[in-house]
């Protein structure tokens, strides 16, 4: 007798909504196996695979390629008949939509590590326990198309404020977010006096497929559709220069001596296989500049009406990956000894650029370096990574004429921004923080002295 059990998309962590069906790894007829490999999905954070809960044959795929679909909604149904049931395993539909992947977030030196319970791969409980907000059931589309006089539109904060700066009336507009909340992009759309597409937005049992083709436009247009990372990319972006009042500081710096550190430093055999650049030692003089002052590792809690400072630093690096911007951050990264940081920071690039990083991997930063100067740019006015306080723009090296010593010479130099939020860090904390980096930089033996 056939016994089919349908697989519905789990939350993968951090209350997420919905995700895009990236590629199928299965297709109907195939023999799958518990734990194995059946689906990528893009989230708004990452990239992330899911194995399958059961033994058995794949019946059918309920959902395409390309697809953006609702958390909880069926995507595959799988024919169990005859196959055993993996030990501890109850039936999906017994048990509350689980995160994909158990991670480990290390926690500061003065807290004892979590119990670690033994689970299922792909599925089971968190490091740390959570209270999850509850969903609202979905609204269908008749009830959200056309919002009633006395029902407040769905809308954040950050999208209400955009609408009210724009003159965009939110009751006017047909929401395209979860449960029907407008969205930044639906607000932009109206502000432009377009929708962008022809036609609507189908949704059908959690899965949303846009019924039409786009709008044509002139000749040697192209239009691509903002989802998944670049979408959560764009949003964040957009939330933290309109929240957190920006300022940026500049500094030029002699790095030549960082420089001839680098150098030496390769020819260690404690880095043998790590690829030493200038950043290692960008990221160490900042991670010592937050000892040194740690309210630049902070953020601003609006709700609470508080400052919380970081006692730990998880170091986030701004990695251009074929998906979008992402920002990985190495745990704990002031705990560290500057082997152990090369290796952090290489491992880290090599799997967000791969498209491997997990929604862990990207969670939870506390400090952002983005480094501009790969681009052969020497400096700009990055935007704060949101929840942080303070973020640095590294530059490119390039030799330049400088005075020592009273004589011109030609050195390496290259440009520090820092961008801060101004609520939290004035102008003379910027600056000490600005500085003791760039006299680092300028004099790697200071790193030792200051640490």
């Amino acid at each position: 007798m056939t016994e089919l059990k349908e697989f519905k998309l789990p939350d993968v962590g951090e209350g997420l909504t919905e995700a895009d069906i990236v590629a199928w790894h299965v297709k109907p007829g195939d023999q799958v196996e518990v734990n194995q490999i059946i689906v990528e999905i893009e989230t708004a954070k990452a990239v992330v695979e899911l194995p399958s809960p059961w033994d058995g044959t794949v019946a059918r795929l309920l959902v395409q390629e390309g697809q953006t679909v609702d958390v909880g909604t069926p995507i595959i149904a799988v024919d169990v008949s005859g196959a055993p049931t993996a030990p501890g395993t109850p039936d999906y539909a017994e048990r509350s939509v689980v995160p994909p992947a158990v991670t480990t977030i290390s926690p500061p030196a003065d807290q004892a590590p979590p119990e670690r319970q033994a689970v299922l791969v792909g599925y089971g409980v968190k490091a740390a326990s959570t209270t999850r907000r509850a969903r609202k059931p979905a609204l269908p589309p008749a009830a959200v198309a056309e919002p009633a006089p006395a029902v407040r539109v769905l809308a954040k904060p950050p999208v209400r404020r955009l609408a009210k700066d724009l003159g965009i009336n939110l009751a006017e507009l047909t929401g395209s977010g979860p449960e029907g909340a407008v969205t930044r992009d639906d607000v932009q759309r109206a502000a432009r006096g377009t929708t962008g597409r022809s036609g609507s937005e189908v949704v059908e049992n959690g899965v949303r497929t846009a019924s039409l083709a786009a709008v044509p436009g002139p000749a040697g247009e192209e239009r691509i559709p903002v989802r998944g990372v670049r979408k959560h990319m764009a949003a964040a972006m957009v939330s933290s220069a309109f929240t957190a009042p920006h300022v940026t500081e500049f500094l030029q710096v002699d790095v030549t001596e960082t420089m001839a550190a680098v150098r030496r430093v390769r020819d260690l055999p404690e880095y043998a296989e790590v690829r030493v650049s200038p950043l290692l030692f960008v990221a160490r003089a900042l991670l010592t500049a937050v000892r040194r002052h740690p309210m630049v590792n902070s953020l601003w809690d609006e709700g609470a009406q508080e400052i919380v400072v970081k006692h730990y630093v998880n170091l986030g690096i701004a990695v251009a990956a074929e998906r979008g911007l992402l920002v990985p951050n190495v745990k704990n990264a002031g705990e560290l000894s500057l082997p152990e940081l090369a290796r952090g920071l290489q491992a880290l690039a090599e799997t967000a650029r791969a498209g491997k990083a997990t929604p862990a991997d990207l969670a939870g930063g506390t400090i952002t370096i983005t480094n501009v100067g790969v681009f052969g740019v020497d400096g700009g006015t990055p935007i704060l990574t949101p929840g942080e306080a303070a973020i640095l723009a590294f530059g490119q090296v390039k030799d330049a004429p400088w005075v020592v010593d009273g004589q011109l010479a030609v050195r390496s130099v290259c440009t520090l921004s820092l961008s801060f939020d101004h609520r939290i860090i004035d102008g003379q904390l910027g600056s000490a923080v600005l500085s003791d980096v760039g006299s680092m930089l300028e004099d790697p033996v200071r790193m030792l002295a200051w640490t």
